[in-house]
Parts: C-alpha cells; structure tokens; sequence
C-alpha cells in the first residue's frame, strides 16, 4: 500500500455486521434488563430454578457484552462518553467547527 492511496481514505468505518450485532446486543439488554434483574435476586437468595432461568437467557441478553462504539462510525476504541464518538471522529468535528463550545487549545 503505497501512501497515496492511505492518505486518500479519510474515515475508516466498522464492519455494518458489527455495527448490527452491536445495536442486536443492546436491544436484547433493554428487553431483558428487568427480568434479569428480578431472576438475579432471586438466585442470590439460593433459588435454584432462578439460576437456571437466568441461564436459558441469550448471552447478549446481559448488559455486560454490550461495547460503546462510536455513533458515526462504528470504531470500537477511543469511545468518548461524553460525546458518543470515538476520538477520531470528534477531532475531525471539532476542527471543522461542527461541535458547538468546543475549540483547538492553545496557551
């Protein structure tokens, strides 16, 4: 890969079945969040046919598999809660003015 060709690519985006898988886990955390946490207290006072209630659910069920990853382009690291992008992305936007209140420092 020669460097014309890698300045030319200026966004690198995630896979769209990353992206899917992602929005799937965080739907089925939402949908499960109160049955989970219902079956879970049942299970910390020894219930034994709550432990296997919470068992049969999906894995991506729990809240714990869900991973932030930038609103715009999918990339999984460098996430900013603050903002809901990654780090890249939200260097890009500040340069170019697009996010309100936020400047270049300099001192």
């Amino acid at each position: 890969m020669n460097s014309n060709s890698h300045s030319q690519k200026t966004k690198e985006m995630a896979k769209e079945s990353m992206k899917a898988k992602e929005r799937k886990r965080i739907a089925l955390a939402a949908k499960y969040s109160e049955k989970r946490a219902e079956l879970r207290k049942k299970a910390a006072n020894g219930d034994w046919d709550a432990m296997m209630a919470l068992q049969k659910l999906p894995k991506n069920s729990m809240g714990i598999r869900v991973h932030n990853r930038c609103g715009l382009t999918g990339r999984p690291r460098g996430y900013m809660r603050q903002f809901g992008i990654s780090r890249v992305t939200f260097r890009e936007m500040a340069l170019a003015g697009k996010i309100p209140g936020v400047t270049k420092a300099s001192w």
